[in-house]
């Protein structure tokens, strides 16, 4: 299909978006600017959801001057307001720009979402992403309330007292959490929240924030459930669903790491009553010690989160407490040692991820640290205050391109894996 400049979109104060004859969408990677067309978007995914963006102007490009332009008021209503408009796309989609906007003075930071560019081309919504993951995990197309709710009530049988059990209806119904959901209906990943505490401090922690103008998005678990709540949960999920996946380290707790006096016996007992499943476990892999235990006690995979692979820009986002970036290597070399199957969550922010000097450091570490998967997935903080924290640490140079960064990597590794989400033990 020839490349076809897509129509910019904005919002009015009243919330209503609209697009703007005479003017193409454009997409941003820190302070880069992209016009939007049909060959760098897609047609926008089921479930995505759409955002207006305060204290912002959007920046367009103007068809007959061929300029980019900072609107200020609404063409078709001088003196009125005009606001950016982005995407907060479906999981499996990472995103390749991010809305194009230039701050107000005094702008306020944006809440914890990732802000995708959308435009408009023959009747339909357009949106600068990439698909990484086939999967249907979290289609909500599929995840109907009244096939929660029966779930619900049908679990709650089976486990009345379950603390955990409660806690976990309460993410799948009051925060819609597609994998609190997914345990309820019988699906794919089960969720095992268990640590009140965490070791980081991350800029875009989402459940928890101190001493910030953002609010995180969600509560974060309040007590410590017992190794049989844990493994009551896990045992369940893993006895009725095929290819099962039961996961430590979601965003209602802290790192889990920190909560291995429970888990570790929750593994073993897990492991007591069956083989089958996929124990994993979402870290920030600060203690590589305790890390090897729960390997040792049955644990099948791990996820590490990075937004880096450079020290100076992982503990600037994660801003790490008793542990180093050493720690979180050597977290990651004793998996490949043991033939863990290892991920790494690697938080995307187009205009940084994409970098010549983030590339760099990408390829270098996976030629020293073959990990076996890549989950892409989108840093949820503001895209523009993101890229000034890095650029104060470093140097970033004009981006290659999200899917460039993704072609270069499957021809330079081609046994590593790209997704979204955390595989069964059957496809390792």
């Amino acid at each position: 299909m020839k490349n076809i400049l897509i129509t910019a979109v904005v919002a009015d104060k009243e919330g209503k978006i609209f697009e703007l004859e005479g003017y193409a969408a454009v997409g941003m990677s820190a302070d880069n600017f992209t016009a939007l067309s049909t060959g760098n978007t897609i047609n926008m995914p089921y479930g995505g959801e759409f955002m207006l963006l305060p204290d912002r102007r959007p920046v367009v490009f103007n068809l007959k001057t061929k300029r980019l332009e900072t609107l200020k008021e609404n063409p078709y209503s001088p003196g009125d307001p005009v606001f950016p408009v982005a995407a907060f796309n479906s999981p499996g989609y990472v995103i390749s720009h991010v809305s194009a906007y230039r701050e107000k003075q005094a702008a306020k930071q944006l809440p914890l979402f990732s802000y995708g560019a959308i435009g408009w081309y023959k009747g339909g919504f357009r949106t600068a992403v990439i698909l990484v993951d086939e999967e249907k995990r979290q289609d909500l197309r599929l995840m109907p309330l009244e096939k929660v709710i029966a779930g619900v009530r049908s679990i709650k049988k089976k486990m009345p007292n379950n603390r955990l059990c409660d806690h976990i209806e309460n993410c799948a119904l009051k925060y819609g959490c597609p994998a609190a959901k997914n345990f309820f209906l019988g699906r794919y990943e089960a969720p095992l929240p268990t640590s009140k505490n965490c070791n980081a401090r991350c800029i875009g922690c989402i459940s928890l924030q101190r001493d910030s103008e953002i609010r995180n998005s969600q509560d974060r678990i309040s007590f410590t459930p017992s190794p049989v709540e844990i493994a009551e949960i896990a045992l369940e999920h893993i006895g009725r669903v095929k290819r099962s996946v039961v996961s430590f380290g979601q965003g209602c707790e802290g790192d889990p790491l920190l909560a291995a006096h429970v888990i570790e016996p929750a593994i073993k007992l897990i492991r007591s009553k069956t083989g089958s499943g996929t124990i994993n476990m979402n870290t920030n892999g600060s203690l590589p010690e305790i890390m090897e235990r729960l390997f040792d006690a049955g644990l099948d995979s791990i996820r590490i989160s990075m937004n880096s692979v450079r020290e100076k820009c992982y503990d600037a986002y994660f801003r790490p407490r008793g542990y180093g970036f050493s720690d979180v290597i050597k977290s990651i070399d004793k998996a490949l040692d043991k033939k863990i199957f290892v991920s790494i969550n690697y938080l995307n922010c187009p205009g940084f991820t994409d970098s010549s000097e983030e590339k760099r450091a990408l390829f270098s570490f996976l030629k020293t640290h073959p990990v076996n998967f890549l989950q892409w997935r989108n840093l949820n903080f503001d895209p523009l205050r993101y890229c000034k924290i890095m650029s104060g640490i470093t140097l970033i140079s004009e981006p290659v391109g999200i899917s460039e960064v993704l072609s270069m990597i499957r021809k330079e590794f081609p046994d590593l894996k790209h997704g979204y989400f955390n595989p069964p033990k059957e496809i390792f």
